[in-house]
């Protein structure tokens, strides 16, 4: 859909400091709006934004153990439909 806007958001686990998984979770999300763009996505349709350790998907926060598979579930990239 051309006139459909997305926002690429990236997340982090807490395995660093805040402010180190908020810029990382920064770049993530830029590069994956420059992927869009590198395949002809016009640029104004995709936002990207870093939410870094702000958004867990489980209990797995700062201090607390967890495997390494419950802190891979808090890294990714989620689309959420902006505008249509």
């Amino acid at each position: 859909n051309p006139l459909m806007i997305i926002e690429a958001g990236s997340h982090t686990d807490s395995n660093n400091t805040e402010f180190y998984n908020q810029v990382l979770s920064e770049k993530r999300a830029k590069s994956v709006k420059e992927y869009f763009i590198s395949n002809g996505i016009d640029q104004k349709r995709i936002i990207s934004k870093g939410y870094g350790e702000m958004e867990l998907t489980n209990r797995c926060k700062s201090f607390i153990k967890c495997t390494p598979e419950e802190h891979q579930m808090n890294r990714r990239t989620e689309f959420k439909i902006v505008k249509m």
